[in-house]
């Protein structure tokens, strides 16, 4: 597996290629494509890969700029939590559990807090966050509430994760569960306000 990072200047969003070198596989993985390059079309043609499929880790133009063009050139299986994505090649995937894509297994589970529909992604030693968790604090809420549920959510589901997993959030650098759980300052001031109630 290897994985090709891909920048989004107009939001300063990321994007991921995941491919599978496996030559009786051949197949990659899209995530979150906030803009279509021709970088990315380039090393999907030359490395010779069929893209099996798109996953969206929560709706937001950053995320969604270039679906709509990848869906002009390739025919992949769209996996997202919200429906306004919905289109004949999308899978509407709820809670935790497992696929299958490009030859790879993908563990997906549900981050509420952030908004409805985020989403993480786990291929390999690689955690794709999306918004959820950046490196050193957790994603924009609408609330207190939100914001507890969402740290709650983080602590249940990604710091029960390896150490040693890298993070690849929608914004800024790669982080670890490690890191984050040790040094990231929204769990830090969750947990004070939690343990002190």
């Amino acid at each position: 597996m290897k994985i090709y990072f891909h920048l989004c200047l107009d939001e300063f969003s990321n994007s991921y290629l995941v491919v599978n070198d496996d030559p009786l596989v051949k197949e990659a993985i899209v995530i979150d494509p906030g803009k279509v390059s021709s970088q990315l079309v380039e090393q999907i043609e030359s490395g010779g890969y069929k893209l099996s499929a798109v996953l969206i880790t929560r709706n937001n133009e950053a995320v969604l700029g270039g679906l709509s063009t990848l869906m002009k050139i390739y025919s992949p299986q769209i996996y997202a939590a919200d429906c306004e994505i919905e289109s004949q090649r999308t899978v509407l995937i709820r809670g935790d559990g497992k696929l299958r894509i490009a030859g790879l297994d993908v563990d997906y589970f549900s981050i509420m807090g952030h908004s409805t529909d985020s989403m993480c992604f786990k291929i390999g030693n690689v955690l794709f966050t999306g918004d959820s968790l950046t490196a050193g604090v957790v994603g924009e809420t609408s609330g207190t509430y939100f914001k507890r549920m969402l740290c709650s959510n983080i602590e249940k589901k990604i710091f029960s994760q390896n150490d040693e997993l890298v993070v690849m959030p929608g914004h800024g650098p790669p982080t670890t569960v490690a890191t984050e759980r040790y040094y990231n300052i929204d769990i830090t001031e969750n947990k004070k306000y939690v343990n002190r109630g």
